[in-house]
């Protein structure tokens, strides 16, 4: 039953989109689009063997709140240190993170949070996925990166997805 939801919702997703990139409401569209959507979620059925499974909404609400936040001030310290003096040099560099969240779906949103925060970027998960490591524009103090990183991110994120 959820898998029947998951591919109609999907479905009509795809359709929706082919039909806004078409810009057109014709029937022949209309049903082309249908069809296209239901052999692309066919076909790619196999592609998606794990199904996320997020849970506590309020909490990834309160996340997205906070990643929000994080995006606005990490856009203001960037211009900060890209127009700013000569005097002022950012310290860029790498830093080594070490994380418990496992989730596959939760270690996506956290690659995508990391990296859309201007200034960050996630640069690579070790084999055995304990260590993180991500590039920092602006690194003062790794203890600080450490603590954002594990509390205001991994932890909500284990917990929405764990």
């Amino acid at each position: 039953m959820k898998m029947r939801s998951i591919i109609s919702r999907l479905t009509l997703f795809l359709l929706a989109i082919w039909l806004l990139l078409n810009d057109t409401l014709q029937f022949g569209q209309i049903v082309f689009g249908v069809l296209l959507a239901i052999l692309v979620v066919l076909l790619t059925a196999d592609g998606r063997p794990l199904q996320a499974r997020p849970r506590r909404v309020l909490l990834a609400l309160s996340l997205l709140a906070h990643v929000a936040v994080d995006i606005v001030r990490s856009n203001f310290a960037v211009a900060a240190v890209v127009l700013g003096s000569r005097a002022r040099r950012s310290h860029s560099d790498f830093m080594q993170i070490p994380i418990e969240l496992r989730d596959p779906h939760g270690l996506a949103m956290l690659a995508c949070i990391i990296t859309a925060t201007p200034g960050t970027v996630w640069a690579g998960l070790s084999v055995d996925g304990a260590t993180l490591t991500i590039h920092v524009l602006d690194l003062q103090d790794k203890e600080v990166w450490i603590r954002t990183i594990k509390d205001r991110y991994e932890q909500p994120l284990k917990e929405i997805f764990e």
